[in-house]
C-alpha cells in the first residue's frame, strides 16, 4: 500500500520508529502495522484526505522538543567514526512505561522535577527510550529509590535496564543498541523493576542456547526442584553471596544448618554440589530456563 501511496504523494515518508521530532507543517498518519507516515499537505486534496482517513488514522504526537543535549547524544549513538573524549562517566538507562497511561512529555517533566535539571531522554517510542545518566553516576542515587518515587507519583509501573558505567562516548552506540534490542528478552525473565546489564547476562545466555542444550540442562534438575521457587531464590542469593553459606542464610533469614541441609539434599539427589562455583552456575542456569 505504501508503494502505491508514494506514487500518488511524492513527499510521503514512512518511519518504522516513532519520530522524536515532528514537523508540524506536514500531515501525519499511522498505519495498522504501526508505521508512521508524513505527507506534505499541499499534495492532499479534499478527496484525497477522505480516502486517506479510510485506511490510515491521524497521528497525534506528544513528544517534547529535543534539547540541544539530546540532539548531540542522538548523534553520538548514530556515529560510526571517532567521537570526542568525555571527562565524566555516564550510563544508559533503558526504561519502559505502560502504554496509554502516560504521555512522553509528562514522563520527562516528572524526571526533570525529581532531579531538578533537564534530563536527556532519547525516545524509541511512546513507551520506551533511553535516559543518558550523568548525574546519577556522580551522586550514586539508587535507581530502586527513583523508580519507587516515580511509580508512587505517577501511579504506573516503570522498568529500568541499566548499562555499566561508561567512560568513552564510542561505547554509547554499542550499549544503546544492546539495551533496546535485548530489553524484551531480559524483562521476560526478570520480575523486579530494575536490572543491570551484568545481572542480565545469564538471561541473555539462556536465550541463545540451542534447544538440545536447554533440554540437557533441564534434565540435570529433578522436577521437585524445578518447581521449587524457594530453591531458585536460594540459588540466586547464594550466587550473589559468593557461595558463602552463612551470608546467604542470613539474607534469607534461614538457619545456617537448614541451608546446609537443603544443599546436601540436592547433592544427594543430583550429584551436584552447589558450593562448587561451576556446579552452582550450571544449576542456576538450568533453573532459570524452567
Amino acid at each position: 500500500m505504501l508503494q502505491q501511496l508514494k506514487k500518488h504523494f511524492p513527499s510521503l515518508q514512512s518511519y518504522k520508529k516513532t519520530p522524536t521530532e515532528i514537523d508540524d507543517k506536514l500531515t501525519w498518519f499511522i498505519a495498522e502495522n504501526g508505521q508512521i507516515i508524513s505527507i506534505d499537505p499541499s499534495e492532499i486534496t479534499e478527496k484525497d484526505s477522505a480516502l486517506l482517513h479510510m485506511f490510515l488514522k491521524p497521528y497525534q504526537h506528544n513528544f517534547p522538543p529535543m534539547t540541544k543535549a539530546e540532539k548531540l547524544w542522538q548523534q553520538y549513538i548514530q556515529a560510526d567514526g571517532e567521537l570526542p573524549e568525555t571527562e565524566n562517566m555516564f550510563r544508559l538507562i533503558f526504561f519502559q512505561i505502560p502504554p496509554d497511561q502516560l504521555q512522553p512529555a509528562d514522563f520527562k517533566d516528572a524526571l526533570n522535577q525529581l532531579f531538578h535539571k533537564e534530563m536527556i531522554i532519547l525516545w524509541e517510542s511512546k513507551t520506551e527510550g533511553i535516559i543518558v545518566d550523568k548525574m546519577l553516576a556522580e551522586e550514586d542515587i539508587s535507581l530502586e529509590e527513583i523508580i519507587d518515587i516515580l511509580m508512587s507519583d505517577l501511579y504506573i509501573k516503570i522498568r529500568f535496564f541499566v548499562s555499566p558505567y561508561l567512560t568513552e562516548l564510542g561505547q554509547a552506540k554499542h550499549y544503546y543498541n544492546h539495551l533496546t534490542s535485548q530489553a524484551s528478552i531480559v524483562f521476560s525473565y526478570w520480575e523486579h523493576n530494575v536490572i543491570s546489564y551484568i545481572e542480565a547476562i545469564p538471561y541473555l545466555l539462556i536465550d541463545q542456547l540451542t534447544p538440545n542444550l536447554r533440554d540437557d540442562l533441564q534434565q540435570l534438575i529433578p522436577q521437585e526442584f524445578q518447581h521449587d521457587k524457594g530453591f531458585l531464590k536460594m540459588m540466586e542469593v547464594f550466587l550473589k553471596s559468593n557461595l558463602n553459606v552463612s551470608v546467604a542464610a542470613k539474607k534469607l533469614y534461614m538457619h545456617r544448618n537448614s541451608f546446609q541441609y537443603r544443599i546436601e539434599k540436592f547433592k544427594e539427589k543430583t550429584g551436584l554440589d552447589i558450593r562448587n562455583f561451576h556446579h552452582a552456575l550450571t544449576v542456576y542456569l538450568a533453573l532459570l530456563i524452567k
